[in-house]
């Protein structure tokens, strides 16, 4: 008896705000279906255990490694990418609008995945000190910044989506 190694599943979910569905392997991960079947190729993939966060998104608001998670998983969930988290195609959120300032995305590998995890923290702290945003950060890895600009981005980010300076 043969096993069938291209098992799929219908996967229906909202990706950045657009209803998409399609045949999915089983074992396909969610980066592997945003990257090549959707085209998203803002997540980045890294270390594809986990551990380096580049590949993080946001699934019902939640930040999530996508190189951990199986496309499968995502059915009726919302999952936004770094190229969803804009408000329309020619203004920034102010938390990119910061990283540019503040130069915290200096060759930009590990941007996608910082910025979908500090969407998240900011939802839940939004007026965060510096080593809250630190701690947040602490499971994503930069090999460029040392880290300072990205806190100080996030932190400038935060009194803006807060409606001050």
């Amino acid at each position: 008896m043969s096993m069938d190694r291209t098992l799929q599943r219908r996967v229906a979910c909202l990706v950045n705000g657009t209803a998409q569905a399609a045949d999915v392997s089983v074992r396909r991960t969610l980066a592997d279906y945003l990257r090549q079947d959707l085209g998203l190729t803002g997540t980045h993939l890294g270390c594809e255990h986990g551990v380096c966060g580049a590949c993080t998104v946001l699934v019902d608001g939640r930040a999530m490694r996508s190189c951990l998670m199986l496309a499968v998983q995502a059915e009726g969930c919302a999952v936004t990418t770094v190229e969803g988290i804009a408000p329309d195609a020619v203004t920034l959120h102010p938390l990119q609008a910061a990283f540019a300032k503040h130069h915290a995305l200096q060759c930009g590998f590990c941007t996608p995945g910082m910025l979908t995890t500090l969407l998240e923290f900011l939802e839940e702290v939004p007026a965060p000190t510096a080593e809250e945003v630190r701690v947040a950060i602490s499971g994503n890895l930069c090999r460029c910044t040392g880290y300072e600009p990205i806190v100080t981005a996030t932190l400038e980010a935060a009194a803006v989506m807060r409606g001050g300076a």
